[in-house]
């Protein structure tokens, strides 16, 4: 998924439910959990080219959504609504 899909999805669902809903980050089909969303960070972000021995990700140009604190089990019908 692009910045551009991510946004316009979010878009869709602001005209929904309004700006004021809580997004969260559903993981893990087989045993689905509900996180909170701490953060956003891009791999230009996380690679630091001064530290040899930091574990990077492989590319810059990409855009993670970094999960906080479980709050619940989740559904396993997330991913049949989500495609």
């Amino acid at each position: 998924m692009t910045i551009d899909e991510l946004i316009q999805r979010l878009e869709e669902y602001r005209d929904d439910l309004g700006g004021e809903a809580e997004v969260r980050l559903m993981t893990q089909q087989n045993w689905p959990f509900e996180n909170e969303i701490v953060g956003l960070a891009s791999g230009e972000e996380i690679n630091d080219p001064d530290d040899a021995e930091d574990e990077d990700v492989d590319e810059d140009q990409v855009v993670f959504i970094v999960e906080g604190r479980q709050r619940c089990y989740g559904s396993t019908r997330a991913w049949e609504v989500a495609y």
